[in-house]
């Protein structure tokens, strides 16, 4: 009787244990069927992510493809207006001036383009009689005195954006003392902060603010920038470094401001010699720029301005790209130049030194309207190596170079003579031809 219940309970078991296997079986096989499943699924997916990755491959091919035909409209577009243009701006009276705001002498006729200015000048012949006569005039640009710092960056910012794609490029501001050069080009005379307002800012904080934008948008289609930059002047024909520490000027002793000299490198290209070179890795940088400068840069009392600016500043940025991915590469040049101020001998008041340094800028810009007049002509024979000023220029006036200037103006009526000057000086540079700007490439 035990054997039986035996065979039996082991029966039972044997039920129980083959049909547990078939469950196991059932089990594992819609295991499998789920394993073979997501195989097929992960094929796919791999399928498409190999797909994906080569639609990026195209698109990043095509983008950077697109970047190079932007390069070459956005220079063709530059071209069509003009390798050498001219801008007006007309700074807003301040102080004691806005009392004579009734009897201003410039006017801005009604144009779309905006781009129109009318003087006016009394005059008295030998009778007594007192006529008025209008000098208009027509530029590239006017900007009237209620424009902003960001307008007029707006205008220019197309020029900076031909610097960073390979092309040399200038940019200066011309006019007499206390006509806004210096706000145009750099911003207010004394910047505190290490992050200033924008709206304050002036051309040269901007541009180099613009290039780090474009660089790390570049960087993503492979490219790769290094920007070097130089600050110097030209007092009494004379170059000085504004980068060196305080101390080691000229005037104080010092022997390396001698040393600086205008050459042709090998490549053809304006350089000058021993000069400090900056490497220019953040924009807080380059307000560590000015602001060395500034504590460098030669100013003087003169009857027109009680700090004027004595010496032509010319700050110099490199721009040294290389796109990894393509073999491209650029090599730009930006240049923005701060001119002394233009004002003749009767009305600086200038004596002594003052009248040495007067004489000296005037010289230099009247070689500019020298070159400026044989660049118009058509002259063979350019007189660049008549000042120090336009031999540093050569290739910005007449070369391989995008050229801006801006011809700054004192509104108020004491300064309507001196602002006929500048902007009759202006009329001529903007009738001028110079060459069409090619890009560079890295050495």
């Amino acid at each position: 009787m035990r054997l039986e219940n035996t065979v039996s309970k082991q029966a039972s078991d044997q039920l129980e244990i083959e049909s547990g296997s078939r469950t196991l079986k059932a089990k594992a096989e819609r295991l499998e069927d789920i394993l073979s499943e997501r195989e097929i699924h992960i094929a796919e997916l791999e399928e498409a992510l190999a797909s994906r990755n080569c639609d990026v491959s195209e698109l990043e091919a095509k983008l950077r493809t697109e970047e190079t035909t932007r390069r070459r409209l956005h220079n063709t577009v530059q071209e069509l207006k003009g390798n050498i243009r001219v801008f007006c701006r007309v700074r807003p009276l301040v102080g004691e001036e806005k009392a004579m705001a009734g009897a201003l002498p410039l006017s801005f006729p009604e144009c779309e383009e905006k781009n129109e200015i009318e003087l006016s000048q009394s005059s008295e012949n030998a009778l007594g009689k007192t006529t008025a006569r209008a000098f208009p005039f027509k530029f590239d640009r006017v900007f009237a005195p209620d424009s902003t710092q960001d307008l007029v960056f707006d205008e220019v910012s197309q020029l900076i954006q031909s610097a960073l794609d390979g092309y040399p490029v200038c940019i200066f501001a011309y006019g007499q003392t206390g006509s806004g050069k210096t706000h145009t080009m750099q911003g207010p005379d004394a910047i505190t902060s290490a992050r200033p307002e924008r709206k304050i800012l002036g051309i040269i904080p901007r541009a180099v603010q613009q290039i780090y934008d474009n660089t790390s948008k570049l960087a993503e289609r492979g490219w790769e920038y290094t920007l070097e930059g130089q600050f110097l002047e030209i007092y009494n024909e004379t170059l000085q470094d504004l980068l060196v520490p305080a101390g080691h000027s000229a005037q104080q002793g010092g022997d390396r401001q001698a040393r600086l000299e205008i050459y042709q490198d090998s490549e053809g290209h304006t350089r000058v010699k021993n000069i400090t070179t900056v490497a220019v890795d953040s924009a807080e940088r380059v307000h560590w720029l000015l602001a060395r400068a500034a504590e460098n840069r030669t100013v003087a009392a003169t009857n027109c301005n009680e700090r004027s600016s004595r010496s032509h500043s010319v700050f110099t940025l490199y721009l040294r790209g290389k796109n990894m991915l393509t073999g491209e590469s650029s090599s730009g040049v930006l240049n923005l130049i701060d001119l002394a101020g233009s004002e003749r001998l009767s009305s600086s008041g200038s004596k002594g030194d003052r009248l040495k340094e007067t004489q000296a800028i005037n010289k230099s810009l009247s070689s500019l309207g020298d070159v400026i007049a044989a660049l118009a002509k058509g002259s063979r024979h350019v007189p660049y190596r008549n000042s120090k000023l336009t031999h540093l220029l050569q290739e910005s006036l007449g070369g391989n170079s995008k050229t801006l200037m801006f011809v700054c103006v004192n509104p108020s009526p004491a300064s309507a003579q001196e602002s006929l000057c500048s902007l009759q000086f202006a009329t001529k540079v903007n009738s001028c031809q110079i060459g069409t700007a090619k890009r560079q490439a890295a050495a």
